[in-house]
């Protein structure tokens, strides 16, 4: 039934485009061309344009990671894990709703750290008055700032005797390949850190009830059953929400 499926979009699809070239003949529209080809080049300008486009799009798909890995958005995603995992709700919220509410929360906390490469970086580069490097160096500046405010010294201490380079007397010595990965671990620490103090007002319910539920003969009724409910009205009646979001955003202060 698939493959019936996935034929019959292919067929419309070509159908569909060639019935717009013939009304787009028809009606005398000229259409683009595109080619796509080698050639030889004697400008090395072109060539200099061309790996520099590459490594834009390479970049590009390393947007991703670079998200993750520079910001916030870890420790946020990995908390609101371990809060779900600690009420016992299975996948409520899901999956979707907590990646969403970790990236807007993301860019809500960066928005200092963004507006200073907005600043400093991209707008004196598309004015022309920064070169690529110094751009690149200047929109760097605000983002290793925050992640040096957020790494342990132990960490960045370990990746730097891992690089065997020299012990780096200024934070400016510190090279960023070094500091993005010493951040991420410094950022998996305190969200398993967070996460523990959350289990431990729901260990507490669980344990409670299940030396409430073995004392009163009913060994066949599984305690989770009973002790969601009391979870899930204790975590709204403290305002659980607003008070960790709250105390995530200022973790970052």
């Amino acid at each position: 039934m698939k493959k019936i499926c996935r034929l019959f979009l292919l067929s419309f699809s070509i159908f569909t485009a060639m019935g717009l070239l013939s009304f787009a003949q028809a009606q005398g529209v000229t259409l683009p061309n595109i080619n796509i080809g080698m050639k030889s080049i004697e400008n090395p300008t072109e060539v200099v344009n061309a790996v520099k486009i590459i490594l834009i799009l390479t970049v590009l798909t390393l947007a991703p990671a670079i998200l993750i890995l520079m910001t916030s958005f870890t420790r946020l995603i990995i908390v609101f894990s371990f809060l779900r995992q600690a009420i016992g709700t299975q996948q409520m919220p899901p999956n979707q709703l907590l990646v969403g509410l970790a990236l807007f929360l993301t860019f809500f906390i960066m928005t200092p750290i963004f507006s200073q490469i907005n600043k400093n970086a991209l707008t004196p580069y598309l004015d022309g008055k920064l070169s690529q490097e110094k751009a690149l160096d200047a929109a760097l500046a605000p983002l290793r700032g925050f992640m040096f405010n957020q790494t342990r010294d132990s960490d960045l201490s370990l990746f730097v005797n891992l690089s065997k380079m020299e012990k780096p007397k200024t934070r400016a010595d510190v090279p960023t390949t070094v500091l993005v990965p010493a951040f991420a671990i410094s950022e998996l620490k305190t969200a398993f850190q967070i996460g523990f103090i959350l289990y431990l007002p729901f260990l507490v319910i669980d344990m409670v009830v299940a030396s409430v539920l073995m004392a009163v003969g009913m060994m066949m009724l599984p305690p989770v059953v009973v002790s969601l409910p009391f979870k899930i009205m204790l975590f709204v009646l403290v305002d659980g929400w607003g008070l960790l979001i709250g105390s995530m955003v200022k973790s970052f202060g």
